[in-house]
């Protein structure tokens, strides 16, 4: 198949997080499609739009932008008109259903989600409690975890709990190890979401004979024989189905699919799925 490249120009006056991951989505959706990326974040000046419009110029394309400021946005779009290349606010349907549902008008204050508040102190001290209690590292106050994820090695664990705490809950992550037990503390918890991952098994030898290639280890062990990973997934799916924990095959899920799956769960658990 031929691979087709698109230039896309992501302008933004904040951190261009947002649009970054909007465009990725939305190119993910065409096959054969090279989606070249010029990112232009925290754009707060004409001097600026000018240094992007130079930029697009050079590299035609389709831009995304999010704007505040109406003075840039318009300046943007008129030299877009000029170069006669489509640009889409990616924010302004959104913006404009909710104006218009609340009856308020929004703000229009760059990275306002970025504000330093309550939220963002949540997710500081979700990161701290995360890498404390990642991969068994603490068992120590496991009951103030909002979710606690147990899984066979190379299931993605710390990834996702990462994730998560990024969104702002506290994750522990716990390695099922066959033949060794798990912390007592485990089968006392009440409020905590408990989670165990697993993965086909063919999958998980393919990915833990690359990682011991990275480390430049490829002597045959346990941790690769198929046999012996089959037995190991079985067991850790009859454990997590003893204490009717969740269980998610992360085997053709990434990241944020298995973090979403997670946070289904937690939010039923809670009470706070509608």
């Amino acid at each position: 198949m031929t691979t087709r490249s698109v230039h896309l120009h992501l302008v933004s006056d904040a951190t261009g997080e947002t649009i970054n991951r909007v465009a990725r989505a939305c190119a993910a959706q065409f096959e054969g499609v090279e989606a070249i990326e010029h990112v232009w974040s925290l754009v707060r000046t004409r001097g600026h739009v000018d240094k992007v419009l130079t930029g697009i110029k050079a590299h035609p394309g389709v831009i995304l932008f999010t704007f505040a400021d109406q003075e840039l946005r318009q300046m943007l779009e008129d030299g877009c008109r000029r170069l006669n290349v489509p640009y889409i606010s990616v924010l302004d349907p959104v913006i404009e259903a909710l104006a218009g549902y609340l009856g308020l008008q929004a703000h229009g204050e760059p990275g306002r989600q970025h504000a330093m508040d309550e939220a963002y102190f949540r997710r500081i001290a979700a990161m701290d409690y995360t890498l404390v209690h990642d991969d068994g590292q603490s068992v120590i106050d496991l009951d103030k975890a909002d979710i606690v994820i147990i899984g066979v090695s190379r299931s993605s664990k710390t990834p996702t709990a990462l994730y998560l705490a990024n969104r702002g809950y506290r994750v522990a992550n716990i390695p099922f190890v066959p033949n060794v037990p798990l912390p007592p503390e485990i089968f006392e918890l009440k409020r905590p979401l408990v989670v165990g991952l697993t993965k086909d098994p063919e999958r998980l030898v393919q990915v833990r004979r690359n990682r011991l290639l990275m480390i430049k280890e490829d002597a045959a062990t346990d941790y690769t024989d198929i046999e012996i990973v089959r037995a190991e997934v079985q067991a850790a799916r009859r454990l997590f189905s003893q204490h009717e924990w969740t269980v998610i095959d992360v085997t053709r899920r990434s990241i944020e699919e298995t973090a979403a799956t997670i946070l289904q769960h937690y939010n039923r658990k809670m009470g706070l799925d509608g």
